[in-house]
Parts: structure tokens; C-alpha cells; sequence
């Protein structure tokens, strides 16, 4: 470890969108991602993190809050963040930092509102929120409309059916909209097929606005003044449209498929998907990491070059993942099962990891981002936020951090619990299912109504109030009574 800087560390956190704990090259083989291959061979990187929602927006908000969405009263899409919600940025911010927000942040809904209008700035001091890249008039849109006046139109994605819906009720008289509504039809909006090449150079896409623009953010902060930067990608978030370069890193024919049980294969003969739609699938989603780790080498590069490098915290950590033909689907969702609900984690910081290469296998939560990154600014950890300080699993002991009973994920209407040899989930019927990942790693086999797993389902039901109970923030009385 180095020697402790004059000032506060700075603080990137790389947030993708979609991506799945194996979407490593340094996980698995298939996969080229060297820059954030080299994150984790320079850090540690946590092998069983679990996010709290299986879904974008109550997990975004869960993890620059530190707090469950249960507990936010955000636990399903749609619902927007109120704006005087204590985030992250909100109490770096008091302890100045320079902060900003640029991509994704989905804390609003985003099919039913204008992206022209400004947007709730959440403690951030920079905001340049595009939540989908080209379906609407947001900063993505704006950014590619200087650099290439005649490119927006080309990359105008069909709008989400909900936006579309919005647009068509509400606002159909504007000339965007409205040639947005009548493009949608016709183009259609299934986001897991065929992979397209973008249509402009490969420094206009998405990925590379969010580059640019965090590099911009780092030069454009006093050397003095610690930084707050979240770069948020869309990516490896469907649809895919990514340079043909990065297509080209993959042989579509040679990728894996799923292994199925023998009941699911069998499903699979009729209900799909087949071996084509899976390898395209599986090729737009790669290619979209690849595209991802490119540019976060340029923005690593440009940390290195403002001398924030040596001092800075970086992590790297997804909302959730995805499907990708597992189980027969694609996307996101109940049960939250591990190909949805664990994401990577890598924290890179010279001044507070005592073996870089580390791979922390203990699980851990999404929810332990926000304290662990105020503990590295020195800045006290307020009673409201839930998660766990893992400094000393970064410097390489497990002392003074408390072990879960499991990782919680929930959605309204259910919540689950992982440990480390059961996922269980509970609905508020009462129903109850349960798996058991020795012997059914793939989540695929039900097990909660077998006798024999009786001891098991118990344990599951107990290590669940458990971690329900040791989430609890009551306000403290002011006195006895």
C-alpha cells in the first residue's frame, strides 16, 4: 500500500448496465476485456456480490444510497426517486467534492417525461443523463448532434413501447415525436436479436459520449478538489448496436451455449430459443462489453494523466445482470436468480488493498458500495445507510465485517435470499421455493416441497428474518419517553 494523500481520494465508480459476474475476461475466457481485466489483477475483486433489485431502477438508487429498496419504498420500476433522497454525491458533496453523473442514472421514470427539461440533480454537481442511447432529445443526443449534425437521426432507436405509448397520448404533434412514432412500427423494438454494427464512427456511440465526457469531467476539476464521477453505461444493456470492430472480436459459430437440464432442453425444441438466436445473443452482448472495457481504458488512462491515479478509488460493479438464454430468457427479473442478481465487483485503490489480485469469495452486497466508499473519504457513515465498510476485506482480513446469513435481492411481492449453498425465495402468499446450487448450480430444480430439504427450507426461512431483522433503522428516541 502507498502512503495516505494530502486530500480525500478520488473516486471512480465505472456502473454498467446488465452485466453479468462471469462478463469478464478474466472470468471467463470467452470474453476480451482486457482493461477490466487489469482492474482486478491491480485490485480485488469480489466473486459472490449480489445486487438488491433485479431491476434498473430500484437497485441504482439502493446503491447510491446505501439503503434497500424496501426500505426506499422503491421496489418496482416506474417509481420516481424523490429528490430530497440522500444519496451519495449529496453527502460527499459536504466534504467537497465535485461530483457528477454521466450516462445512466434511471432514479425517473423514463418513458413519460421530456428529456429537454432539467433534470432533479440528487446531490450531483454535474448531471449528463442520457438513460437510453438515441430515442431521445436527452444528453447523449445533444453531444452527438454537435460532433455529427447528420448522425442523430440514424441512430434514433425505436422508442420503448411504454415511451412510445406516452409520446402517442400525450405529445404527438412535435416533429420529433412524431417521426419517432411512425418510425417505431415499422422498425419494431425486440431488443435480443441480431446484433447491429453501428452506423457512425466508433467514437459517436454511446459508450464513448459517456468516456468522453467523464475524461472532460476529471480535467475540468481542480487538481485540489476531490472527484466524485459515476460513469453509468447503458451497455451490455439490449439492443445491441456496437462498432463492427468489436463484432469482430467474436466467431459467432464457436460461441458456448447454456447447459440445459434434460426437461429444459426438451421445452426448448418448441418454445426456443434456438442455438441461432442464443449465439446472436450472446455475440451482440459480448461485443457491447468489449465496447464498454475500451473505453474505460480511456478513461483510466486520462486518471492516470491528472495524477489522480495513485490515490483514487475505482470500482467497477453492474445494477444487475441478465439472462442471456439461461432458463429460456432474456433480461432481467424474478427470481433473481445469479445469472440476474450477481454482478461483478472489482474495487481498485492503491492507498487500501493489501494484495492486488485478490478474489474475495464472501458474500457481499451492492448495498456495501456507498459505506465502504465514505469510510475510504473519511467521512462518517450515517445510521440510515444498511450496507457493510469492506475495507478490511479489501486490506485483505475479514475482521470488523459483519457476516451475512445471505445476500437479500426483493421486488414487491417477494423477496430472496442467497447464501452460500441455498437460494430461497418468498412471496407474500406464503409460497416458497428453493434450490440447491451443489447439486443444481443453474437454479433449475424446485426443491422446497422435498421432505428431505425441510432442515434446509428452515434454515433459509431463519438466516432471512435474520438479515430482515439486522436491516432495521428505527429512529432513536430523544428520551425515555
Amino acid at each position: 500500500m502507498t502512503s495516505a494523500p494530502s486530500r480525500r481520494p478520488d473516486i471512480l465508480l465505472i456502473y454498467t448496465d446488465q452485466m453479468r459476474a462471469d462478463a469478464l475476461g478474466c472470468v471467463n475466457p470467452v470474453l476480451h476485456t482486457p482493461n477490466l481485466d487489469r482492474l482486478a489483477r491491480d485490485g480485488v475483486r469480489f466473486d459472490s456480490c449480489f445486487v438488491q433489485s433485479p431491476v434498473c431502477m430500484p437497485s441504482r438508487v439502493s446503491l447510491l444510497t446505501g439503503r434497500t429498496p424496501s426500505d426506499l419504498h422503491i421496489t418496482d420500476m416506474g417509481v420516481p426517486v424523490p429528490d430530497d433522497v440522500v444519496t451519495l454525491p449529496d453527502i460527499l458533496g459536504r466534504y467537497g467534492y465535485r461530483s457528477a453523473n454521466i450516462g445512466k442514472l434511471h432514479f425517473l421514470p423514463h418513458a413519460n417525461r421530456d428529456h429537454r427539461l432539467p433534470h432533479p440533480r440528487y446531490g450531483f454537481d454535474v448531471l449528463e443523463i442520457s438513460d437510453e442511447p438515441g430515442p431521445y432529445p436527452d444528453a447523449y443526443r445533444g453531444w452527438l448532434s454537435a460532433r455529427a449534425p447528420g448522425l442523430a437521426d440514424d441512430v434514433d432507436w425505436p422508442l420503448p413501447p411504454a415511451a412510445a405509448v406516452w409520446q402517442q397520448q400525450m405529445t404527438p404533434r412535435r416533429p420529433w415525436q412524431q417521426a419517432q412514432q411512425e418510425a417505431a412500427p415499422a422498425r419494431g423494438r425486440d431488443d435480443f436479436v441480431n446484433p447491429l454494427a453501428f452506423p457512425g464512427d466508433d467514437d459517436l456511440t454511446h459508450p464513448a459520449f459517456v468516456a468522453d465526457r467523464t475524461r472532460a469531467f476529471i480535467r475540468s476539476t481542480p487538481a485540489d478538489q476531490p472527484l466524485f464521477c459515476v460513469a453509468s453505461f447503458f451497455s451490455p444493456h439490449a439492443p445491441f448496436v456496437v462498432p463492427q470492430r468489436f463484432l469482430d472480436l467474436y466467431d459467432r459459430d464457436a460461441l458456448p451455449l447454456p447447459e440445459y437440464p434434460p426437461e429444459i432442453a426438451r421445452r426448448r425444441e418448441t418454445a426456443g430459443p434456438g442455438d441461432e438466436r442464443l449465439r446472436a445473443v450472446r455475440h451482440g452482448y459480448y461485443a457491447a462489453v468489449s465496447e464498454v472495457d475500451h473505453h474505460v481504458g480511456a478513461i483510466l488512462d486520462e486518471l492516470a494523466a491528472s495524477g489522480r491515479a495513485e490515490h483514487a478509488v475505482v470500482v467497477l460493479i453492474s445494477d444487475h445482470g441478465e439472462w442471456l438464454g439461461e432458463h429460456l430468457r432474456f433480461g432481467k427479473g424474478y427470481p433473481g436468480c445469479d445469472p440476474v442478481s450477481r454482478v461483478p465487483f472489482v474495487v481498485c485503490w492503491p492507498a487500501g488493498i493489501g494484495r492486488p489480485g485478490t478474489v474475495v469469495s464472501e458474500i457481499v452486497e451492492a448495498l456495501d458500495v456507498a459505506p465502504t466508499l465514505l469510510a475510504a473519504a473519511g467521512v462518517q457513515i450515517p445510521p440510515a445507510v444498511q450496507g457493510r465498510d469492506l475495507a478490511p476485506l479489501l486490506r485483505g482480513t475479514a475482521d470488523g465485517v459483519p457476516e451475512l446469513p445471505g445476500a437479500l435481492t426483493e421486488a414487491h411481492g417477494w423477496k430472496t435470499l442467497r447464501t452460500p449453498t441455498h437460494r430461497y425465495v418468498i412471496h407474500d402468499d406464503g409460497t416458497e421455493r428453493l434450490w440447491q446450487l451443489a447439486d443444481d448450480p443453474g437454479e433449475y430444480c424446485d426443491i422446497s416441497a422435498d421432505p428431505q430439504a425441510a432442515d434446509a427450507l428452515a434454515d433459509c426461512r431463519l438466516r432471512l428474518l435474520s438479515r430482515l431483522l439486522s436491516l432495521e433503522r428505527p429512529i432513536p428516541p430523544s428520551w425515555p419517553y
